[in-house]
């Protein structure tokens, strides 16, 4: 790379890398209390989900799309996205298999103190995982652009 270059697409800032470091595990714990707290005051999953999405995004602007992209396996994304849909469908079926309607968490009542709260909880919970990691994923698509897909046009 000769000095006529332009710079490339990430450039390496001390004083950004030390502000994500310590602003991140602040914004991840803000996004986890939005998520927990979505059934008593404003916010919930899907707002919750987004801000730890952007937790990773921070990491990626600060560090390098592909560094954070091997620091963060595609599997631990697809099974955010799996454990969400998996811990939402499970509680709505469970009240439906105890003779309820979808998300009836009144029924779970026999079997855990408090069950509306603790299952509206973990459904916020699950939609947050599921929004982080559409947020996340879409992210990582649109940062590998366009330039693998090919024309098609020419091969017809």
């Amino acid at each position: 790379m000769s000095a006529d270059d332009p710079p490339g697409l990430y450039v390496e800032s001390t004083i950004i890398m030390t502000t994500v470091r310590v602003v991140a595990p602040f914004v991840l714990t803000f996004a986890l209390f939005i998520m927990f707290h979505g059934a008593d005051t404003p916010g919930g999953g899907f707002q919750g989900g987004v801000i730890a999405g952007s937790v990773v995004m921070m990491l990626a602007f600060a560090f390098g799309i592909d560094s954070t992209r091997q620091w963060l396996d595609i599997r631990i994304v697809a099974a955010l996205a799996s454990g969400g849909v998996l811990l939402f469908a499970g509680i709505g079926l469970g009240a439906m298999a105890l003779g309820g309607n979808f998300l009836e968490y009144h029924l779970y009542e026999p079997y855990v103190h408090h069950a509306s709260k603790y299952g509206i909880e973990l459904v916020e919970l699950g939609i947050g995982g599921i929004v982080a990691s559409v947020a996340i994923g879409l992210f990582f698509l649109l940062a590998a652009g366009f330039g693998h897909v090919t024309d098609t046009e020419g091969e017809r």
